[in-house]
């Protein structure tokens, strides 16, 4: 067993076998009683991992969640810059992910040590970075936001204000769209958003005329104009379950789906298709963790997610920054 937890901390994967007998959610429950722990999910989790989580939530209600939390170990069903973001908040908490490979094809696409450059070349600009990114690039920024309050935040800054914007250009692009502004943006995006197909998209939407398209602010500039809806994940979801209509076709990662159908029985959801041969749109990270993953990572506490304490301050400083703009704005 010794060999099996040194793997863990070493490789940054459970490699473990789960006896097919045990009742997962059972054992997962007691778990959490016995650690004193609570289990936040993104709303990309797998349905399983998604129905035995305390908290389901999108980014912004996830940090929300870890900065509150009075458990002593935070187990986080998500990406690993989620995972640093709650360590980062709660430094005298245990934080485990269930896989340390899931990792965020945005996040990767914004390097500190370049963006550190970057930055540096525009000295006059302060910089508002989207949540999915890392903990580097977190404490590189001024203020971090999420799809959720961007707008916001953006607009209750001075017009004449620079801002550079990371790390995804589409949401920046969006952004400038709605308010007039003129940001720079770093040229990162998002795989899963990426794939969406216009085309198909516009057929889907012919074939289904009383569907409404609702889209991710992530997708492409192409795809966000023939959308009815653009909004955050909490919102795309609150969108369907408030909206009359009967039929939606759903642009974000697929993993949205269940808690739509559980906030909006009846509905109609269909997923957009990607331009690519799959009929999917799942974000291989978020679907690196599994539930059986999550119960040894809560029964062994690991991996467990470790911040030079210099890195976190600097960190959380704009994660701070976002949450109090967000109170000051009544950003819910």
């Amino acid at each position: 067993m010794k060999e099996a937890v040194d793997n863990i901390k070493n490789v940054g994967f459970l490699d473990i076998e789960v006896p097919p007998t045990i009742d997962l959610f059972e054992e997962i429950e007691k778990l959490k009683k016995e650690k004193n722990a609570i289990l936040l999910a993104h709303f990309y989790q797998e349905p399983d991992i998604q129905d035995v989580a305390d908290f389901i939530g999108d980014s912004l209600g996830l940090a929300r969640m870890a900065q509150n939390t009075n458990a002593d170990m935070i187990v986080f069903a998500g990406v690993h810059f989620m995972a640093e973001t709650a360590k980062i908040l709660n430094p005298n908490k245990k934080v485990v992910l269930p896989d340390l490979n899931a990792g965020c094809s945005l996040s990767d696409s914004c390097p500190p040590h370049l963006f550190k450059k970057f930055r540096e070349e525009h000295p006059d600009h302060l910089v508002i970075s989207y949540i999915n990114c890392s903990a580097g690039i977190k404490a590189l920024s001024d203020i971090i936001c999420t799809s959720s309050n961007a707008k916001q935040i953006v607009e209750s800054l001075p017009k004449e204000q620079k801002i550079i914007f990371a790390p995804d250009r589409n949401l920046g692009s969006y952004i400038n769209k709605q308010s007039g502004r003129d940001m720079l943006l770093w040229n990162g995006s998002c795989m899963v958003h990426e794939i969406f197909s216009l085309e198909k998209i516009i057929k889907l939407k012919t074939r289904h005329s009383n569907a409404l398209f609702i889209a991710h602010p992530e997708c492409e500039e192409a795809v966000l104009e023939v959308a009815d809806f653009v909004g955050s994940t909490s919102e795309l979801i609150n969108f369907v379950k408030t909206n009359p209509n009967q039929e939606f076709i759903v642009g974000t990662e697929n993993g949205i789906l269940h808690k739509m159908i559980k906030e909006a029985p009846g509905k109609t959801l269909i997923p957009a298709p990607p331009n690519n041969s799959c009929a999917c749109n799942d974000c291989p990270h978020m679907k690196l963790n599994t539930l059986e993953k999550l119960y040894l990572c809560m029964k062994y506490e690991l991996p467990e997610i470790l911040i030079e304490e210099g890195l976190r301050i600097a960190a959380k400083k704009p994660i701070d920054r976002m949450l109090e703009l967000s109170k000051e704005l009544g950003i819910k």
